[in-house]
């Protein structure tokens, strides 16, 4: 696979995210470790599909514990975060601050081995982190109530950008090792349910729905292509394209009737979307240089 073809497939993750705030809400009933645990449970199972189709788990015998642990430590960490800044604050408003990890990947991803930070990619990252900020600072709603939500969603931004960054250390890694970090993290959250939270049963289809969805795309199917990317694609220009990933967002929480659309939304659109095409043309350039 080429660089900009794992670049393509990283992208699809940045699709299904967008609907990981809107299912989220839609869970609302059942609490953070068990949504967490049932999630990654399904992920696990689709999972077993990605590693059959492309090979089987043999070849999975000699991969580091240390990645298992980067992945586990990575996937549950953020999805806990992320799933109790959303319960904690207004999710349009937490969902954007968590969005601030593409900013960071764009950064970090300057510090590894055989990456080079170029000007046009600090310039997208900018560009992009001013709609993010825009976007932020005229929705921080809720009060003193709702800054614990705020700053765990913060703590979402920093977990999952350092969790894709160090994953390119882990480059020749199958992708299918995925599975295993999705199953560790479904006990690892179970083990905290258990002894943590009440166990909450869905009671209506809605909510089994969006277990079932989170569990198939935003927290299963997308942590693979999200891993071919990272690894194989120009990690820079995935982490300036993620600056959809808050839009998208958005305007899906908007047409289900939880966030009010307005000028701050349509004119973060311009930004990130300028950002993302500044970086993608630097990106385009130092492809052509190699």
């Amino acid at each position: 696979m080429t660089r900009p073809q794992a670049t393509t497939v990283g992208a699809i993750a940045v699709l299904l995210w967008s609907l990981l705030a809107l299912l989220t809400v839609w869970a609302a009933p059942v609490p953070p470790f068990q949504l967490n645990a049932m999630c990654f449970f399904v992920g696990s199972l689709g999972g077993l599909v990605w590693a059959w189709w492309n090979g089987g788990l043999y070849q999975l015998k000699n991969v580091p514990l240390s990645a298992y642990l980067l992945g586990i430590i990575g996937l549950a960490g953020y999805h806990l975060l992320y799933f109790s800044a959303l319960r904690a604050a207004p999710p349009a408003e937490a969902g954007l601050i968590a969005y601030l990890w593409p900013l960071l990947i764009v950064l970090f991803s300057g510090l590894l081995p055989g990456e080079q930070l170029k000007s046009g990619h600090v310039l997208g990252g900018c560009l992009g982190f001013a709609g993010a900020a825009l976007l932020i600072g005229t929705n921080l709603t809720g009060g003193s109530a709702a800054l614990t939500g705020y700053v765990l969603a913060l703590a979402c931004a920093v977990t999952w950008s350092g969790y894709s960054v160090l994953s390119r250390r882990f480059g020749k890694v199958p992708t299918a090792a995925v599975t295993i970090s999705c199953l560790g993290a479904a006990v690892v959250s179970a083990i905290a349910h258990h002894f943590l939270e009440p166990t909450v049963v869905p009671s209506d289809a809605l909510t089994w729905f969006a277990v079932l969805a989170l569990g198939l795309g935003p927290v299963g199917f997308a942590f693979f292509v999200w891993d071919v990317g990272v690894k194989h694609g120009d990690i820079q220009l995935l982490g300036v394209l993620s600056y959809a990933a808050p839009i998208l967002s958005t305007l899906v929480l908007v047409l289900a009737g939880l966030a009010e659309p307005s000028l701050t939304l349509w004119s973060a659109t311009a930004l990130i979307t300028a950002g993302a095409l500044v970086a993608a043309r630097a990106s385009q350039k130092e492809e052509r240089g190699r």
